[in-house]
């Protein structure tokens, strides 16, 4: 307890440091004076303690804490003091005048103790400024006459916030990253604007590209053919193709039927070329028969080579297609969905046609086994080998053009396959036959023939040149050098002379039927590397040399002689 008093005045009432009012200011409390044992005052001075401990003391603070109040006990000495449990002090208005609600239970003071009480009093109410905390805890407590009229307060006592300005760091780096942040986004514009162009570019060129892709495939808007297959495509340069026979042998009416699949790598088109059994070739000593008589008598390796010969292409490898094995192969596609162009009676009296005509009909594997190898009455050979073609686009449109799954469907048929095409052979071949046929780059086409057999300068330009050379290329080192003779003499046994005389000469000899009569022979050579055969082709046949010449030759042969009056027949 810090108990101050005026030395200088004995009489002066005592006053007490009680606590600091809500500015920091002290407050004080008087003290009473010690008196002579008086058994009444010890009763009224509890009831003025218990009083001032109600109060709170002088003056009202809401942010001190609660202030103990002090007393003494009867025989004069201080008690210790006591918090009570609620503290209630004087309260003040707006115009800072204490409140008189507790004045009528205040016990009036004397005159001294009055007097000492006005200085306290007059500073409760004097109006005073708000202090910062650190200055409260400064504070010397002095006495009322001591206290200064004035207060000073220092610069440390008070924290001040300084305006950052337009020049300071923060503000400088602020700028820099809102012009580096623009910076950025117009370079990131910019990229944006170039990968835009770009892909205009790009697109513009892709656009092109797919123009001139469907062009060179027969697909473009108003060029394509009406049936819907498309043309050859022109490829500058040696084309590569891959070239199969495919024998249908009907072994319950018998007969065959024989297509080329041609799959010409470089254009990505595919065709299926019809070949008439009248279609004349040759036999392994140059004899004259029919492509269908070749298939019985000569077997699969012969008819293979006198088909290549006579057509001036390599062929890979020999597909025999029993009708029992294309019916399974049918099934296992799914059916298969071609338009017919006519019924197919029924086997059976007064039964329904087993195939009717009509646009987009399906076919089982019975069905398409029925319609392939139908030939109505009085119709042309050629009739039942476009139905048989038919039924082959149908199958390659229907057949997975995923190589290893190809060669499973052939597996599953159980075939017995010839030695020059394995099932592995056959199933990408015919995978890459109907990746042509799924998009529509697919054509059949028929060889024309002569009524001899013969192929016609029609068959030479339109098929054995577009599809299956364009042009005839050089003989592999060590084969025949092939030579077409067409008999323009006259005399009917000079084919047979000639064809004779070509074969012991090591020659391969090219039926090319009747020619329009002429007086003199002449041999042909269009590729001035054959020059040099076409004399030996001359001299061979007992010509002059005067007969070489060059020209356009055959397109499935090497040289091409038309035989005139001039050859002698012994």
């Amino acid at each position: 307890m810090n108990d101050r008093q005026d030395p200088h005045d004995p009489y002066a009432p005592q006053v007490q440091l009680v606590g600091y009012d809500e500015y920091g200011q002290p407050v004080y409390q008087q003290v009473p004076q010690q008196a002579s044992y008086d058994p009444y005052a010890q009763n009224q001075q509890a009831q003025q303690s218990q009083q001032t401990q109600q109060q709170g003391g002088y003056g009202y603070d809401p942010y001190a804490q609660q202030q103990p109040s002090y007393g003494y006990d009867p025989y004069g000495q201080s008690a210790q003091p006591s918090v009570p449990q609620q503290q209630q002090g004087y309260g003040y208005d707006s115009t800072q005048q204490w409140s008189q609600q507790q004045a009528p239970a205040q016990q009036q003071p004397t005159a001294a103790e009055a007097a000492a009480q006005a200085p306290v009093q007059a500073q409760v109410q004097a109006p005073v400024q708000e202090a910062a905390p650190e200055a409260v805890a400064e504070q010397v407590p002095v006495l009322p006459q001591q206290r200064k009229d004035e207060r000073d307060y220092g610069t440390e006592q008070f924290a001040f916030i300084e305006e950052p300005d337009e020049d300071s760091e923060d503000v400088i780096d602020w700028l820099k990253f809102t012009e580096s942040r623009s910076e950025r986004r117009e370079e990131a514009r910019r990229r944006g604007r170039n990968r835009i162009v770009a892909l205009v570019v790009v697109l513009a060129l892709a656009a092109v590209g797919g123009v001139g892709y469907l062009w060179s495939v027969g697909k473009l808007p108003g060029l394509s053919s009406s049936s819907g297959s498309k043309a050859p495509a022109a490829a500058v340069g040696a084309q590569k193709r891959d070239v199969i026979v495919v024998h249908l042998h009907n072994t319950q009416k018998g007969g065959t039927s024989t297509a080329l699949l041609v799959n010409n790598a470089t254009t990505k088109q595919g065709t299926t070329v019809l070949l008439p059994n009248s279609l004349a070739v040759s036999n392994d000593d140059g004899t004259r028969t029919t492509l269908g008589k070749s298939v019985d008598g000569d077997g699969a390796q012969g008819t293979r080579e006198a088909i290549g010969t006579l057509l001036g292409t390599k062929i890979t490898g020999t597909w025999r297609l029993d009708t029992p094995y294309l019916e399974n192969l049918v099934d296992l596609v799914g059916n298969v969905d071609i338009s017919t162009d006519t019924d197919v009676p029924s086997t059976k009296a007064g039964a329904d046609p087993v195939v009717k005509k009509g646009d987009d009909q399906t076919l089982t594997g019975q069905m398409a086994v029925a319609y392939a190898t139908y030939k109505g009455p009085g119709e042309a050979d050629a009739k039942q080998l476009q139905r048989f073609g038919q039924v082959m686009y149908g199958v390659l449109r229907k057949i997975s053009d995923d190589p290893k799954a190809a060669t499973i469907t052939v597996q599953t048929l159980a075939q017995i396959l010839d030695p020059s095409l394995p099932e592995s052979d056959l199933g990408a071949s015919l995978a890459k036959l109907a990746e042509h046929a799924k998009v529509g780059a697919y054509k059949t086409a028929l060889l024309p023939v002569q009524a001899d057999g013969t192929l016609s300068a029609q068959a030479s330009d339109s098929v054995v040149k577009d599809i299956l050379g364009g042009t005839v290329t050089a003989p592999d080192k060590g084969a025949a050098v092939r030579v077409g003779v067409a008999n323009g003499s006259g005399n009917a046994k000079a084919a047979d002379k000639a064809r004779v005389d070509l074969v012991n000469g090591g020659y391969a000899f090219i039926d090319g039927g009747s020619a329009s009569t002429q007086s003199a022979s002449t041999v042909t050579y269009g590729d001035a590397g054959q020059k040099a055969k076409a004399e030996e082709v001359a001299k061979t046949l007992g010509l002059p040399a005067g007969a070489v010449k060059q020209g356009k030759a055959a397109a499935n042969a090497d040289v091409t002689v038309v035989l005139g009056k001039d050859y002698k027949v012994k």
